[in-house]
């Protein structure tokens, strides 16, 4: 079944490949994601949907294995003050559930931010727009196809 994601990416020429795993719905971390499709956690990048109090919401898209700093990401937004969105209204915003958020194709455009180790890799892994479904390609297709801005903004797990 192709996702809207996958439609989009096709339609723009854009090289990929495709990883399914097996869902876990007790664990649906990115880490566990990397660990699946066989990639380093720093490869695997989470969506987020937050709400800043100038911007409004928009999209930061992180490693597995780091944590958004909300004050960076605030500070590099042009907010004060950043805040995850709740999970509860994710999928009104983007269209997607949760464990298969992703910038690509979601309902609505909001801005994208990428943290900067995304560049630091040949091939990253985002999701494919369902629980299951990754998506593997260059850093550079995934910032085109998403007008991302680049910034630095996470810090290690506690």
């Amino acid at each position: 079944m192709k996702t809207n994601a996958v439609r989009i990416l096709e339609s723009r020429g854009i090289s990929f490949e495709l990883r399914e795993y097996e869902v876990d719905l007790e664990d649906l971390s990115a880490e566990t994601v990397a660990l699946k499709i066989q990639l380093n956690p720093e490869q695997v990048f989470k969506t987020l949907v937050v709400h800043g109090d100038r911007t409004g919401h928009f999209f930061a898209v992180v490693p597995a294995n780091w944590q958004l700093d909300l004050k960076a990401l605030a500070s590099q937004s042009g907010d004060r003050k950043v805040e995850p969105v709740k999970l509860a209204v994710v999928q009104n915003l983007t269209g997607y559930i949760r464990g298969g958020v992703t910038v690509v194709g979601a309902k609505r455009e909001f801005p994208v931010f990428v943290d900067e180790t995304m560049e630091l890799f040949d091939l990253v892994s985002v999701s494919g727009g369902r629980r299951g479904l990754q998506i593997l390609l260059s850093p550079a297709d995934f910032l085109a196809v998403t007008k991302a801005k680049v910034g630095s903004f996470i810090k290690q797990k506690t």
